[in-house]
């Protein structure tokens, strides 16, 4: 039996996410739910669902050990969303403590499972965890993971629309981290398609600021909940498929890598049953995305310092 422990499972991410894995998880699989409000309804709403996924409710950080023992993956939305004007790096004084708080209990109690982080700041909540684990003496690289699914999802959603294409034959790799110009998508390789250096620009564009697309939309009622939700569903899949079958998988994630200009950083790697097994190299890029990797290089190297500066105040 697998057990996802799924943290922040009441809030705008959670609970959507916490129902696609209700749908989704292995027969037999146990589903448990922690966050410090309402997670009681949400956990007895999902029961009712008739797939074979017990689902169990933790209220309160009194609770906190309960929900993670045990656990072989814990998925992490739990923080407060983005509202119009604010950046990522306006979410990071209150979500860097939540991951802190967080990823200490992970440590303690399910010290080998998988972690998959959607927290943002994505960019420096990653090397937040890594720093705290490495406190615990418990941080193994292979299994700490930043969800940037959704900038491949939106990618391929707005390739696909802007060529009239069919969406599933689409599959852009977006590289370097999870905000704005740290987002690269590398649209030069995309198999069978051409963009004009107009094109190229507005896509790019799109895809680094489609999270602000959806919080100016719902004009301050919320921020991407439920696209983020199908992401990270997406994800966590190809992390239990790879955990409990002979399938290696590979998705783009946020992760430790060696050999480049940043310790950490998104691309295509290989998931095993013990994690990361191989950090994909970066892709061909041309004059435009080169240039833009300068940028994105240097926005990270801001962006995990002030993650590992977080931790080493503490």
């Amino acid at each position: 039996m697998v057990k996802v422990a799924l943290l922040g499972a009441a809030g705008g991410i959670g609970q959507p996410l916490a129902l696609l894995l209700k749908l989704q998880l292995p027969a037999g699989s146990h589903l448990a739910l922690y966050d410090i409000v309402n997670v009681p309804g949400v956990a007895v709403d999902l029961s009712h669902i008739c797939t074979p996924v017990k689902v169990t409710s933790h209220l309160g950080a009194n609770k906190l050990a309960e929900a993670l023992t045990g656990a072989d993956v814990v998925v992490i939305p739990a923080g407060v969303p983005r509202k119009p004007g604010m950046t990522r790096d306006d979410l990071f004084n209150v979500n860097a403590g939540i991951v802190r708080t967080l990823i200490e209990g992970v440590a303690v109690n399910c010290p080998k499972a998988l972690i998959a982080i959607i927290t943002n700041p994505v960019n420096t909540t990653v090397p937040i965890a890594a720093e705290v684990l490495k406190k615990h003496k418990v941080f193994d690289p292979r299994k700490l993971f930043g969800v940037t699914t959704l900038d491949i999802v939106r990618a391929n959603t707005f390739v696909a629309e802007l060529k009239s294409l069919n969406v599933n034959n689409v599959n852009v790799d977006v590289i370097g981290g999870h905000s704005g110009i740290s987002i690269l998508p590398v649209l030069s390789q995309v198999p069978g398609v051409t963009f004009s250096d107009e094109e190229h620009v507005k896509l790019t564009k799109r895809i680094q600021d489609a999270g602000t697309e959806v919080v100016d939309a719902k004009q301050g009622a919320g921020s991407a909940t439920l696209s983020m939700a199908y992401a990270g569903a997406r994800f966590i899949s190809s992390l239990l498929i790879a955990l409990t079958t002979d399938q290696k998988r590979v998705e783009c994630a946020y992760v430790k890598v060696e050999g480049r200009e940043t310790e950490y950083f998104a691309g295509p790697v290989v998931i095993g049953k013990e994690g990361v097994e191989k950090v994909s190299p970066l892709p061909q890029l041309n004059s435009k995305e080169r240039a833009q990797l300068t940028e994105v290089y240097q926005e990270l190297k801001t962006n995990i310092q002030k993650g590992v500066q977080f931790v080493s105040k503490l």
